[in-house]
């Protein structure tokens, strides 16, 4: 049933694609039959305009303030299972007429799946005129029927897990100023909620709190020379980051969070690119169960249960060739690694583990790509439906 609902999407896809690809030869004929009937003509003008949409949402629309379009359709992933997506995205320039900087964009997305999952969320960047000053927010709530394995690597090599139920919802600011070319630097601000519910067992939390609210400053500094920040060809991003939660602030637990960011992307050979990730998390202090560093998901390590290895800190790596086939189809190979651990003193080598796979890419508008990845780790696989690259 799940294949054969993946297969499903994939040929709607790739029918919307192939129709683009032929829509010009079929114009003349379509004109020719829509004189026939007022029926037919109204019949051939719906679906004429429906395939249109989606055959040149990849273009450039140069006459467009906001370049706004809509995709939707059933996906599949380990976590949340069967479920139906919508997403609603822009791109938007605040200076038209500088075109050599990346444009501004923004998605609004929703999803729901059989598992009872829900999600709502919005998150975008605005670049200003001449790059002066960058403004990043990510906002969204969702409710998500999880597994819970405890906490450490050990937690999680173990076949042992309880349900619950995760309610989360997250509020996060970045507003960054140029100091240099490429370099930024600049304040964030950053709420989380998190609730448990429905503990099959409450013990796997060892005593701490089921609802835990974090709220903090941090500061960034960032390099970014990326050609295009959803979907890079070429250029580096590097970002360090240092958030606090402290007590003052209402926080139950005081505590620190350090991260960093590497990503570099490199033009191969015609229609071939290569992307490299290396990213850490370090918490310090009294951190919440709610906060640790997450392993998994449909940005990296994929194929693993987000969540499932769980730790203080994560330090993470991943390699990715996105080659270009043809026309708005491409296909992508990764393989990387990673590592959760409760700090450097018991950093294990031996507890490294694996993640390899296969992907699917349809640009869905220009440069932006739908993507199908079958992800494969260390005795776990996971299929991901998703819009925009992992990283």
């Amino acid at each position: 049933m799940i294949l054969r609902t993946l297969y499903i999407a994939l040929l709607c896809v790739l029918s919307l694609s192939v129709f683009g690809q032929t829509r010009d030869n079929n114009l003349a004929t379509n004109d020719s039959t829509y004189t026939s009937t007022d029926t037919t003509t109204s019949k051939n003008g719906f679906f004429h305009r429906f395939y249109r949409y989606f055959a040149d949402a990849n273009k450039e629309k140069e006459e467009k303030r906001f370049d706004f379009s809509i995709i939707g359709g059933p996906h599949f992933s380990s976590d949340t299972k069967l479920g139906l997506g919508l997403v609603a995205s822009g791109l938007f320039r605040i200076d038209r007429n500088d075109k050599s900087i990346s444009p501004s964009n923004i998605s609004i997305y929703g999803d729901v799946t059989t598992t009872g999952f829900y999600l709502l969320g919005i998150r975008g960047n605005a670049i200003f005129p001449k790059d002066r000053f960058r403004l990043n927010a990510n906002m969204y709530f969702f409710s998500f029927p999880s597994e819970f394995w405890g906490i450490g690597y050990e937690a999680g090599h173990a076949d042992n897990s309880t349900d619950y139920k995760r309610l989360e919802q997250q509020v996060k600011f970045e507003f960054l100023w140029r100091l240099a070319p490429n370099l930024y630097v600049g304040p964030n601000l950053m709420f989380r909620n998190v609730v448990a519910k429905d503990f099959d067992d409450i013990s796997y939390l060892n005593g701490a709190p089921k609802n835990v609210t974090t709220f903090g400053p941090g500061i960034i500094i960032s390099y970014d020379s990326r050609d295009f920040i959803p979907n890079p060809a070429r250029g580096i991003f590097i970002q360090l980051e240092q958030q606090f939660f402290p007590g003052f602030l209402g926080n139950d637990q005081d505590f620190k969070r350090t991260s960093f960011d590497f990503r570099y992307y490199r033009k191969v050979w015609k229609g071939a690119i290569v992307a490299s990730q290396l990213q850490g998390i370090f918490n310090y202090g009294d951190t919440p169960w709610s906060m640790v560093a997450l392993m998994g998901g449909s940005y990296s390590m994929r194929g693993y249960y987000e969540g499932r290895y769980r730790d203080n800190d994560l330090v993470q790596a991943q390699v990715e060739l996105r080659q270009k086939i043809y026309n708005r189809h491409g296909i992508t190979l990764w393989g990387g690694a990673g590592n959760v651990f409760p700090d450097m003193d018991r950093f294990k080598w031996d507890q490294t583990l694996p993640t390899y796979g296969i992907g699917y890419r349809w640009e869905f508008k220009n440069r932006i790509n739908v993507r199908l990845d079958y992800g494969i780790g260390k005795g776990v696989k996971a299929f991901y439906f998703n819009i925009n690259e992992a990283f």
